[in-house]
């Protein structure tokens, strides 16, 4: 919901970034495994309900996630030749992540106090409605001439839940991971509600 608002406050810091990390040897490919790395060390830490390492590595993990596009778009103003790997590398790390996530969170959470499997069930479905949507249309409005240009590798349709919000979801119920699985029944009807509006908004514009 609040993306674009997000981008924009970040961008200059994060280009500054990709400034200081521009050397030969760093690739946006290796940033986004990097990245993917550190995302599944924070889900393995939440695992063994060791809470405070698993929020900085999921913070960390969100940086180099948009390093590798500042990166990699630093490297295309160079004129320097690009890759389509690079957009399905993220798509796939982010995918893996949020996943592993919420399945990090799920078994500490059940561990440590007692909670309830169901919630975060009902979250990897919303991610796997909400995920079907986006890729489906986007792979249909690239085929079909609809492509949406917002300066990312693939078409993207922002509602309610978009990335920002999955972020600081994730960091709070790191926080917070005795009351983790009330926050995920609410994150899952927000997540659902996104993926129908996705689906609305995508049989609107491919009509």
């Amino acid at each position: 919901m609040i993306d674009v608002q997000m981008r924009r406050v970040v961008d200059g810091p994060i280009t500054g970034l990709a400034r200081a990390v521009d050397v030969h040897w760093i690739s946006p490919n290796r940033l986004t495994l990097i990245g993917l790395v550190i995302g599944l060390a924070s889900a393995g830490f939440a695992a063994t309900q060791l809470w405070i390492p698993a929020l900085i590595a999921w913070l960390i993990s969100r940086v180099f996630d948009g390093l590798d596009g500042a990166l990699a778009r630093r490297r295309r103003a160079g004129a320097e030749p690009s890759s389509e790997v690079g957009g399905f590398l993220d798509i796939m790390a982010d995918f893996i992540v949020y996943g592993a996530g919420v399945m990090g969170v799920a078994i500490g959470a059940t561990a440590a106090f007692d909670a309830p499997w169901w919630p975060f069930l009902l979250v990897l479905l919303a991610y796997y409605l909400n995920g079907t949507a986006f890729l489906a249309f986007s792979s249909i409005a690239e085929r079909t001439g609809r492509r949406i240009e917002d300066g990312r590798s693939l078409s993207f349709l922002g509602r309610i839940a978009e990335g920002t919000e999955t972020i600081a979801v994730h960091a709070i119920w790191l926080l917070i991971p005795a009351h983790a699985w009330q926050i995920a029944v609410g994150w899952a009807i927000l997540v659902f509600i996104s993926a129908a509006q996705r689906i609305v908004s995508a049989v609107r514009i491919l009509r």
